[in-house]
């Protein structure tokens, strides 16, 4: 059986299983017992007149125990995250321990040592443990176990199929397509426009990615950028070996800038999609009350580190050869380009996945496609990324089980009559730890959230989704396409200081510049008109209807 095909089968395997078990097979899901009760939790506090937030969380855990057991499990599964590295080095050594004493043996024996002898499964177990990527999904059988011993079996497999498993397949996809020679070459030829201002200098190629390719997030998805900006800075900066501060700084403004870079339009970022259609958000809405400030964050926080790193940037240049002989080293390269039309082929295999990226079927088809015509183009291509797609997709799928079932402490803090500004703190804290799509789906849910808060919670979420792994969707492609410049892996403590100051300048300009027009777009007359507009559009009624 030929490679490409078993890759085709491995994809279809990886992609359309979820799909599948989502679907239920066909058949109508029974909603588990404990999600009717999250469902009904608002109205039977009402009824009861329940407000306060400690009683209302009391009640909750009162009549759905399991729920608390949860969060807890979901606690763990975060609190795992912080002791990756430490794992990952501790199995590094078991296994180099492993392999010394099997070469003293086997040379004692006068044997040859092979790749089989020199397997550890307490080394391997200890590494699976402490990739990142797996950590979810490894707790995700501590949860299943929870949801059997309160419940039953059905009861678990009833709620993962209620799971929404679309944008892990989609990040598998878009991850996939944008990893390959001919986007890349694209994209590179796009910032390299911007590069060439600086003669393509370590310092001109950092600045060009790390402020162009977020803003293009808003075109061609959030993931989608994160992947392009991720394999470029692996290519023209990490692998110029930046200090660890230096490292650290440049993976944390990524994030900050990759999560605010999306909000120039409403589809492009997981948090506004999920209350673009709610709150009725257009692109124009959105370009025009969050991108204006998300494009002064991402140049202010970028020119900040520019400046404080800037010497190191500069030093890099003595590593590199100086193509066009003005004195300092560049990135300037003489690759065997790619013929147009297969790059127009990868262009449009990728806005078909973007403009499908609801539909699984659609974007799984679309892939598949690509698969055969990237076989038919190989000389122009390069082997197809898949075990890191595969990797995040499974850590976003274990995300959403665990965050599907978080909501039930969530919605009364939200709810909890906080003002404006104690609503986008508590948004960008609990984006931290959650990822923040599922807090502005939360927040949608309420009713009679003002514009202010609105607008505020969603200013939240889009800011905090830089600060940790799980913030933001496509922080794990960008930490599985560059932890290898990490040694044993990315520390979340260093992420978090990394994005700490970038959040901190987002998070000023997106409350404190004045928008006398946010009530214009949050606000009931925004409804009203709407509903006007498509009362008039309705066709008039036929006269011999009414005789």
């Amino acid at each position: 059986m030929s490679k490409p095909f078993l890759s085709i089968l491995l994809m279809m395997f990886a992609l359309c299983g979820p799909a599948v078990y989502a679907a239920g097979g066909g058949h109508e899901v029974e909603q588990p017992a404990f999600k009717t009760s999250m469902d009904n939790f608002a109205a039977e506090e009402k009824a009861k007149g329940l407000t306060e937030i400690g009683e209302r969380l009391s009640y909750r855990v009162e009549q759905e125990p399991f729920l608390l057991v949860a969060s807890i499990i979901f606690v763990c599964a975060i609190i795992h995250t912080f002791f990756a590295v430490p794992l990952t080095k501790y199995a590094h050594q078991v296994q180099h321990d492993h392999d010394a004493r099997v070469r003293r043996k086997r040379e004692a024996e006068g044997k040859k040592t092979t790749a089989r002898d020199l397997v550890s499964f307490k080394a391997t177990f200890l590494h699976f443990f402490g990739e990142i990527e797996a950590i979810f999904g490894i707790w995700v059988i501590a949860l299943i176990a929870a949801i059997a011993s309160f419940y039953d079996v059905s009861s678990a497999e009833n709620y993962i199929k209620t799971v929404n498993f679309t944008e892990p397949m989609f990040v598998v996809v878009i991850m996939a397509l944008a990893s390959t020679r001919p986007v890349l070459r694209f994209a590179e030829a796009c910032l390299g426009f911007f590069a060439r201002w600086g003669k393509e200098t370590p310092a001109a190629w950092w600045l060009s990615i790390m402020i162009v390719a977020p803003i293009l997030g808003s075109f061609i998805t959030e993931p989608g950028a994160m992947t392009i900006a991720a394999m470029l800075l692996a290519k023209k900066f990490y692998s110029l070996k930046p200090t660890a501060k230096f490292a650290y700084a440049t993976i944390g403004l990524l994030f900050v800038n990759v999560s605010v870079g999306g909000v120039l339009t409403n589809f492009a970022a997981p948090p506004v999609l999920m209350v673009a259609s709610k709150w009725d958000l257009s692109s124009m809405d959105m370009m025009m009350h969050y991108g204006d400030k998300a494009i002064i964050g991402i140049i202010t926080s970028t020119l900040l580190y520019y400046f404080f790193f800037r010497k190191e940037l500069n030093s890099m240049s003595g590593k590199l050869e100086d193509h066009n002989e003005d004195g300092k080293g560049d990135l300037q390269e003489n690759n065997h380009p790619v013929p147009l039309w297969v790059t127009i082929s990868h262009l449009g295999f990728m806005a078909w996945t973007v403009y499908f990226s609801h539909t699984p079927a659609m974007f799984i088809g679309g892939f598949l496609f690509f698969l055969a015509f990237r076989q038919a183009t190989e000389h122009h291509q390069t082997e197809v990324m898949l075990r890191g797609p595969i990797l995040v997709g499974f850590f976003l799928a274990g995300l959403v089980i665990h965050g599907g079932l978080q909501g039930w402490w969530l919605a009364p803090l939200l709810t909890s009559g906080l003002g404006e500004w104690p609503l986008f703190v508590g948004s960008v804290v609990l984006t931290s730890f959650n990822d923040n799509a599922a807090i502005t789906f939360l927040a949608s849910q309420v009713d009679g959230l003002g514009p202010t808060l609105k607008y505020a919670v969603l200013a939240g979420a889009v800011s905090g989704g830089g600060l940790t792994v799980i913030a933001n969707a496509p922080n794990p492609a960008g930490q599985a396409l560059l932890g290898r410049f990490f040694g044993d892996g990315v520390s979340p403590g260093k992420l978090l200081m990394g994005a700490l100051i970038p959040t901190v300048i987002v998070s000023i300009y997106m409350m404190c510049i004045p928008d006398p027009g946010i009530k214009d777009i949050f606000g009931e007359d925004k409804k009203a008109l709407k509903q006007m507009k498509e009362e008039l559009n309705q066709p008039l009624p036929d006269a011999s209807e009414s005789h």
